[in-house]
């Protein structure tokens, strides 16, 4: 059975606010953890009305508190806005409450418009072109003899499972560079998919933290007990997604019935663009169209995201993917 997990930006819902959003999300977790889900990952975003997840490493602290099992991480921390160092304190520090628990995830974007970017880092010579050099540094904050006088405690010796995430061919080559485990935002930026997964396992070296290439692919599902629900609950994210590549990011707002019936051209292919690895329909549905993902990517695992306006309808959505994920052992 291939893995599935859980990818949170905790939502801020039109009518609502952030400390909903956090509620949801440790909730979502909870369910989860009971729905056999790998992995519960929140992403780093900054300035953006709708997404509630900016203090990653706060909120993976308060999920990883109100969960057991499930491994709970950052999909994922945006290193050019960060010290390693203080990555490495962070992370230390939620291994050290949470052992075994952890993952950190790390890509080299902003996860913010470029206004927003340079209010966090102050210090502009840090940009993504030093994201390598910035990986290496973390890991050895981590290593149990790091060559760097200056420790990272509590973060020194701990075992902190690290991941390249990328939406282009920069991050694969770099996971497979360094043995670290690959996760495509292919989600939302699909483009490079297939060229980034070969590149990816065709140079993989083995490493101390992994043996062979591991490649999780970010897979939108929306399920419901009918299509028709399906292509409803789906047009939060949808409207979400126009208002962000036209420049007026907004909260999640509620669906709209007939959504894609409503806009134009323009619209239409904005969607096309980024949402092709989506399996929105009943479980029927679903389970076809990600039969097919997994057998044309070979992906080790999945990172399920549902940006769905109703929390009741969110949790079922994901409680139908576990299903169709179970329905799919040997197929």
């Amino acid at each position: 059975m291939i893995p599935f997990s859980v990818l949170d930006l905790s939502p801020i819902l039109e009518g609502s606010n952030a400390a909903q959003s956090f509620h949801n999300s440790r909730d979502l977790a909870q369910h989860a953890e009971g729905w056999g889900y790998r992995r519960y990952w929140l992403a780093e975003h900054h300035g953006m009305p709708g997404i509630a997840s900016a203090a990653t490493s706060v909120l993976i602290g308060h999920v990883a508190g109100g969960t057991k099992t499930i491994r709970v991480g950052a999909g994922g921390i945006m290193l050019p806005n960060h010290s390693p160092l203080v990555i490495a304190e962070q992370f230390g520090t939620l291994e050290s409450l949470y052992p075994g628990r952890i993952d950190l995830g790390l890509g080299r974007a902003p996860g913010s418009d470029q206004t927003t970017a340079r209010a966090m880092r102050r210090n502009l010579a840090s940009d993504s072109d030093e994201f390598p050099q910035d990986v290496v540094e973390l890991m050895e904050y981590f290593s149990d003899q790091p060559r760097t006088p200056v420790r990272a405690v509590p973060g020194t010796g701990l075992n902190v499972p690290l991941w390249i995430l990328g939406s282009s061919t920069f991050g694969a080559q770099l996971a497979a560079m360094l043995g670290l485990p690959y996760a495509f935002a292919s989600h939302f930026a699909p483009q490079q998919l297939m060229q980034a997964i070969a590149i990816y396992r065709a140079n993989f070296k083995p490493s101390k933290q992994l043996a062979k290439p591991h490649v999780m692919l970010g897979f939108n599902i929306f399920a419901a007990d009918t299509d028709e629900e399906a292509q409803f609950r789906a047009s939060s994210m949808q409207q979400a997604f126009i208002n962000i590549r036209t420049g007026h990011p907004k909260k999640l707002p509620p669906p709209v019935e007939g959504f894609l019936n409503r806009i134009g051209p323009q619209e239409r292919a904005i969607l096309d663009s980024v949402l092709p690895c989506s399996a929105i329909g009943s479980p029927a549905t679903v389970r076809a169209f990600t039969q097919d993902f997994i057998k044309r990517t070979g992906a080790d695992e999945l990172m399920v995201t549902a940006n769905i306006h109703e929390h009741s309808a969110r949790l079922r959505s994901y409680e139908l993917a576990a299903q169709v994920r179970d329905s799919l052992t040997g197929a």
